[in-house]
């Protein structure tokens, strides 16, 4: 972040006209604990190299929960990228991560696919907020 005046400028401006931004890959690259402070940030993306280690063991699955408890916290939604297994979305939900993505609930779509997935979705909800 050569200018970063300028690029905590155009942030702040963008979430005033009520754009939402989040750190993708947290954990990783770029994505270090200071931007937490310095980014006007309302979501942290934990990056799939953490969440496929989750089966590795304790200390792993204790790494996480502690960036999922730091990120809300900080008052963050929390969303687990490469989720590809029942048994890690099971330990996320149980460490209150906010939301999830990986192939467990979905290969990338073409736009008429996902439209139609989308629809079908919406219907389920209906159904079960009707119920």
């Amino acid at each position: 972040m050569k200018h970063s005046a300028q690029v905590l400028k155009k942030l702040d401006q963008l979430v005033e006209d009520g754009i939402k931004i989040a750190i993708d890959d947290f954990g990783t690259g770029y994505s270090s604990l200071s931007y937490l402070q310095r980014l006007p940030v309302s979501v942290i993306n934990i990056d799939r190299s953490f969440i496929q280690a989750l089966s590795n063991g304790s200390r792993e699955q204790k790494l996480v929960h502690s960036m999922i408890r730091l990120s809300h916290e900080m008052e963050y939604k929390v969303v687990a990228e490469g989720v590809e297994v029942p048994e890690a979305a099971d330990l996320l939900r149980v460490m209150g991560c906010d939301e999830g993505q990986g192939y467990l609930f979905a290969r990338p779509l073409a736009p008429r696919a996902f439209e139609d997935l989308w629809k079908d979705t919406q219907s389920a909800a209906n159904l079960l907020t009707a119920a």
